[in-house]
């Protein structure tokens, strides 16, 4: 399928920015967004996806970046340093340099699906790229990039060979002019029809690429689920918060005689039962006993502490709680009243696998929150590990990074 020929194009002008010497020590130390308010002056106010150049007070140069003018984050910077083009070379290198960070995961064949780009870490700020299989989900988070969908789009295709390219685009897209795009259509190939089916660490899951959370599914968490599934063996495991049921597949890989998974969708629960059927062919899976709660969270958690039900793992895997800085403290209170829970259900020295995706919350924070809210309800933890992003998912600036995870035995006091 062709790219609409309303597709808007950069403009030929570009734009000539002053920011204040604050905001060029940022983006001299990685940050990649300009605010409206850390600029000086500007030439012209300019169209979405417009190059802007940030100059310093004396016209050198200082970056180059994509103008968003609806946006707060005005400007995403795409290269600092020295001047170059912005051409079909230069993101053909950026999505080469991308790919050269995954090349073992790619290589190792086990996972078909990964991140092939992480927005501002791996220098394309406001846009992912992850693949399941061979279909690629291109996720647009602001305009800005739809005037270099003609430049991108080929090269994409040429260097990942995908059968598929399906668009996805963020919430504040919806209801834009998008000059003929629409949210689900292919950008090339065909609309998947079914979920897609791809591998990760040697099982089979699907991904609803259309209509699915995010692109479809959680890849971040990859290598948490693996390494649960090597702590599983003989478990009654708990799966709060189970989505399409990543976590309690691979604990029933890795030997779990039970798998009790909650969420307050039912249709992701579906899918979490589709996917144990989808690996009935292993035989740890087989064996496990997979059942399922509709429901609040907290308040099935409440209920399980009510009937003195006992796993060997619980895991908590909650959505961000903090979507700005003012949410910070009910996040932290939030993670707090989950692991008081979390621990009454747990058996004497049972796992306690907890994790944050709320970008604003420190690692630091998490931890010494979930460490306190053990301590006050009696429990002492013993973290085994604490995890961070998977290396499809890197961090390459200060506020760039947003999942924090551990694994915790838990004794009482």
């Amino acid at each position: 399928m062709p790219l609409p020929s309303t597709l808007p194009e950069p403009g030929a002008k570009r734009l000539a920015v002053r920011v204040t010497a604050d905001a060029r020590r940022q983006i001299a130390a990685g940050h990649p967004w300009i605010y409206d308010e850390s600029i000086v002056s500007i030439s012209h106010r300019g169209a979405a996806g417009d190059l802007a150049v940030i100059f310093d007070d004396d016209r050198r140069f200082v970056a180059i970046g994509l103008n968003d003018p609806a946006s707060p984050i005005r400007i995403k910077i795409v290269h600092r340093g020295r001047p170059t083009p912005i051409d079909a070379a230069f993101w053909q290198q950026r999505l080469d340099a991308a790919l050269t960070v995954r090349a073992e995961l790619i290589a190792g064949g086990r996972s078909t699906g990964y991140r092939c780009i992480n927005g501002e870490n791996d220098g394309f700020p406001g846009l992912v790229l992850d693949r399941y299989a061979d279909t690629l989900v291109l996720k647009l988070y602001s305009p800005a990039w739809l005037a270099h969908l003609a430049t991108l789009l080929p090269l994409i295709v040429s260097t990942l060979h995908p059968k598929a390219v399906i668009l996805r685009l963020a919430r504040a897209l919806h209801g834009g002019n998008l000059f003929g795009l629409e949210e689900g259509m292919a950008l090339y190939g065909e609309t998947p029809g079914a979920p897609v089916m791809f591998a990760e660490n040697d099982l089979q899951v699907e991904a609803d690429v259309v209509h699915g959370q995010k692109t479809g599914y959680f890849l971040d968490q990859r290598d948490n689920r693996a390494l649960l599934a090597t702590m599983a063996g003989g478990a009654r495991v708990l799966d709060v918060f189970a989505s399409t049921g990543g976590f309690g597949l691979h604990a029933a890989a890795g030997g779990a005689t039970s798998v009790l998974s909650v969420d307050a969708s039912e249709p992701t629960l579906a899918v979490a039962d589709r996917n144990m059927a989808h690996n009935r062919r292993n035989p740890a899976v087989a064996a496990c006993a997979h059942s399922s709660i509709v429901g609040d969270a907290f308040e099935v958690l409440d209920r399980l502490v009510r009937q003195h039900r006992r796993f060997d793992i619980v895991v908590l895997d909650p959505p961000s709680f903090a979507q700005r800085q003012s949410s910070v403290p009910a996040a932290l209170h939030a993670y707090a009243q989950l692991t008081e829970r979390g621990v009454r259900l747990l058996e004497p020295g049972g796992l306690l696998v907890q994790a944050s995706c709320s970008s604003r919350v420190t690692a630091d924070d998490f931890v010494a929150t979930v460490r306190g809210a053990a301590g006050r309800t009696g429990f002492d933890l013993r973290i085994v590990r604490q995890t961070g992003h998977p290396v499809d998912h890197p961090v390459t600036f200060a506020h760039g990074g947003y999942l924090k995870a551990l694994f915790a035995r838990v004794h009482q006091l």
